[in-house]
């Protein structure tokens, strides 16, 4: 039998029962697995359908290596192995689940016996529109909690731009938000039993829809305020000229926020704009906008046959870096990958 590795990390002692599929609920719980906690994921005998997702090695899933490692899995049937179920959550810590809006209850598994059990388990729980309300009982995925949530609506393309429909983010980022609030309220929860004192488990109720819909930044104050409807606008940043992502002579894109007074300055410098430093008006204006893109759009300086040599490659980037201003390609994960030490999500010592 394969003996895992030691574990390491603030949450070693922390037990976790995972009764989730997919993507939520495992995101979740990969985030306190890699912190340290032991994390048991309960799968259905046919496995959790995610192993059968994206390319595999040998059979084998990689996506599912992603929200799987660092993880016991154990084969049960809910629907017969009930008491099982009861025995792991005795000992465990924290309860996390993604089925949907009541189907802990309709297994004879609901928070009433949980706590039965264990009066200590904190259970966080988490659905397409949350365990009450009126859409309770719809069914849901990542996709309709981005539609209904807002951030579908707020990525389409700009009026009159195109008839193509409103393209996704390219991640399942409900389904990852969700999974980060769901682990947000269940250590908020084990912090009030442990630290407070109150040493009794909580019910965290966590859904897709409000979780994007937290999101939407000004969008619902500006509606209060006078009616307003954000509408979308691509890649730019309404208020904030020049941020958005510009095309490049050679082919490839660059994303360059000029979001503060400092940054603006350095770039009208950088682009041959001097004059334009200290003009707070000038930021948010169209012109701005077209005048970056003119210069995006230039040949590099020199002998033209050199165009696309390696070293005249990326000389805008260069240029605006050593300069101070905000850019970065738009980069593959071919490209990031060697960068991910540098860009650590987080780093505790």
């Amino acid at each position: 039998m394969q003996v895992p590795p030691p574990r390491t990390g603030p949450l070693v002692g922390l037990n976790v029962l995972e009764i989730g599929h997919y993507i939520a609920a495992p995101f979740c719980t990969r985030i306190l697995a890699d912190l340290g906690a032991e994390v048991i994921k309960v799968e259905p005998p046919g496995g959790d359908p995610f192993r059968g997702w994206g390319a595999s090695v040998d059979g084998h899933s990689v996506w599912f290596s992603v929200h799987g490692r660092n993880k016991l899995s154990v084969v049960l049937d809910l629907k017969r192995d009930r008491d099982t179920v009861l025995r792991l959550a005795a000992r465990a810590d924290v309860l996390v689940e993604n089925l949907r809006a009541g189907g802990l209850e309709r297994l004879g598994l609901g928070p009433e016996a949980l706590h039965a059990v264990n009066p200590r388990l904190v259970i966080a729980r988490i659905s397409g529109y949350g365990q009450d309300g009126p859409y309770r009982d719809k069914p849901a995925f990542g996709a309709i909690g981005e539609a209904m949530g807002g951030i579908r609506h707020l990525t389409a393309h700009p009026a009159g731009s195109s008839d193509l429909p409103p393209p996704r983010c390219g991640i399942s980022i409900s389904d990852d938000l969700a999974g980060l609030y769901a682990a947000i309220g269940l250590l908020s929860a084990l912090w009030q039993r442990d630290v407070a004192g109150t040493g009794r488990g909580r019910v965290v109720d966590v859904n897709l829809v409000d979780s994007v819909f937290s999101l939407m930044e000004g969008m619902l104050p500006e509606y209060a305020m006078d009616g307003r409807v954000r509408q979308p606008v691509g890649a730019a940043i309404e208020t904030a000229a020049p941020t958005n992502t510009y095309p490049c002579a050679d082919g490839k894109w660059l994303c360059i926020a000029g979001n503060s007074d400092l940054i603006f300055a350095r770039l009208m410098a950088t682009i041959g704009r001097r004059s334009w430093r200290g003009i707070r008006s000038m930021r948010p204006t169209p012109i701005v906008a077209r005048v970056v893109r003119s210069w995006m759009r230039r040949s590099p300086p020199g002998p033209g046959r050199c165009r696309r040599s390696r070293r005249r490659r990326g000389w805008r980037r260069r240029t605006c870096r050593a300069r101070g201003c905000t850019t970065s390609p738009t980069a593959p994960t071919i490209r990031i990958s060697g960068r991910v030490g540098r860009c650590r999500s987080w780093r505790i010592r």
